[in-house]
Protein backbone atom coordinates (compact mmCIF):
# COMPACT_ATOMS: atom_id res chain seq x y z
CA UNK A 1 0.00 0.00 0.00
CA UNK A 2 3.14 2.48 0.99
CA UNK A 3 4.54 1.28 -2.57
CA UNK A 4 1.45 2.25 -4.48
CA UNK A 5 1.08 5.40 -2.59
CA UNK A 6 5.06 6.34 -2.92
CA UNK A 7 4.58 5.72 -6.60
CA UNK A 8 1.06 7.87 -7.01
CA UNK A 9 2.88 10.68 -5.49
CA UNK A 10 6.08 9.91 -7.56
CA UNK A 11 3.66 10.05 -10.80
CA UNK A 12 1.59 13.65 -9.79
CA UNK A 13 4.86 15.22 -8.94
CA UNK A 14 6.23 14.36 -12.27
CA UNK A 15 3.50 15.67 -14.29
CA UNK A 16 3.07 19.02 -12.47
CA UNK A 17 6.73 19.15 -13.68
CA UNK A 18 6.11 18.15 -16.63
CA UNK A 19 3.30 20.74 -17.36
CA UNK A 20 5.27 23.26 -15.99
CA UNK A 21 8.06 22.20 -18.51
CA UNK A 22 5.28 22.40 -21.21
CA UNK A 23 4.00 25.84 -19.91
CA UNK A 24 7.44 27.41 -20.66
CA UNK A 25 8.00 26.67 -23.92
CA UNK A 26 4.51 27.33 -25.71
CA UNK A 27 5.27 30.88 -24.12
CA UNK A 28 8.95 31.03 -25.35
CA UNK A 29 7.15 29.78 -28.75
CA UNK A 30 5.00 32.67 -28.69
CA UNK A 31 7.01 35.45 -27.74
CA UNK A 32 8.97 37.28 -30.01
CA UNK A 33 12.63 36.60 -30.95
CA UNK A 34 13.65 40.81 -30.70
CA UNK A 35 11.61 40.72 -27.01
CA UNK A 36 14.69 38.53 -25.74
CA UNK A 37 17.56 40.76 -26.73
CA UNK A 38 15.62 43.81 -25.82
CA UNK A 39 15.42 42.22 -22.55
CA UNK A 40 18.89 41.99 -22.23
CA UNK A 41 18.31 37.50 -22.10
CA UNK A 42 19.44 34.25 -24.30
CA UNK A 43 18.39 34.58 -27.65
CA UNK A 44 15.16 32.51 -28.56
CA UNK A 45 16.62 30.03 -30.29
CA UNK A 46 18.82 29.31 -27.16
CA UNK A 47 15.69 29.32 -24.67
CA UNK A 48 13.94 26.97 -27.49
CA UNK A 49 16.88 24.43 -27.59
CA UNK A 50 16.98 24.14 -23.97
CA UNK A 51 13.26 23.84 -23.46
CA UNK A 52 12.27 21.48 -26.28
CA UNK A 53 15.25 19.09 -24.97
CA UNK A 54 13.50 19.61 -21.23
CA UNK A 55 10.14 18.73 -22.44
CA UNK A 56 11.70 15.69 -24.75
CA UNK A 57 13.55 14.21 -21.43
CA UNK A 58 10.36 15.03 -19.42
CA UNK A 59 8.56 12.80 -21.16
CA UNK A 60 11.08 9.77 -21.78
CA UNK A 61 11.07 10.53 -17.76
CA UNK A 62 7.55 10.26 -16.92
CA UNK A 63 6.38 7.12 -15.44
CA UNK A 64 5.75 4.61 -16.16
CA UNK A 65 6.16 5.50 -19.80
CA UNK A 66 9.48 6.01 -20.60
CA UNK A 67 12.86 4.01 -20.51
CA UNK A 68 14.06 6.55 -17.46
CA UNK A 69 11.17 6.53 -15.59
CA UNK A 70 11.15 6.36 -11.89
CA UNK A 71 14.19 8.60 -11.80
CA UNK A 72 14.25 11.38 -10.27
CA UNK A 73 15.12 13.20 -13.59
CA UNK A 74 11.62 13.87 -14.25
CA UNK A 75 11.92 16.29 -11.10
CA UNK A 76 14.87 17.64 -11.93
CA UNK A 77 14.16 18.85 -15.39
CA UNK A 78 11.64 21.40 -13.86
CA UNK A 79 14.76 23.46 -13.48
CA UNK A 80 15.22 25.20 -17.00
CA UNK A 81 11.69 25.74 -17.29
CA UNK A 82 11.28 27.41 -13.50
CA UNK A 83 13.96 29.45 -14.68
CA UNK A 84 12.56 30.55 -17.57
CA UNK A 85 9.09 31.30 -15.94
CA UNK A 86 10.90 33.45 -13.39
CA UNK A 87 13.58 35.15 -15.02
CA UNK A 88 12.99 35.38 -18.92
CA UNK A 89 9.08 35.43 -19.29
CA UNK A 90 8.54 38.78 -16.91
CA UNK A 91 11.32 40.38 -18.98
CA UNK A 92 9.57 39.41 -22.11
CA UNK A 93 6.29 39.57 -21.77
CA UNK A 94 5.90 43.23 -21.93
CA UNK A 95 7.52 43.66 -25.20
CA UNK A 96 5.89 45.64 -27.84
CA UNK A 97 2.84 46.34 -25.10
CA UNK A 98 2.76 50.14 -25.28
CA UNK A 99 0.14 52.25 -24.56
CA UNK A 100 -2.35 51.91 -27.27
CA UNK A 101 -5.19 54.39 -26.93
CA UNK A 102 -7.16 54.08 -23.80
CA UNK A 103 -7.68 57.71 -22.00
CA UNK A 104 -5.55 59.28 -19.51
CA UNK A 105 -3.41 63.06 -19.46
Amino acid sequence: MIGSLQFFLFLALALAAFAVEVWALLHCLRQPAQAFSYAGKRTKNFWLIVLVVNVALGFVALPPFGPLSGSFLSIILVIPAAIYLTDVKPAVSGYGRGRRGGGGW
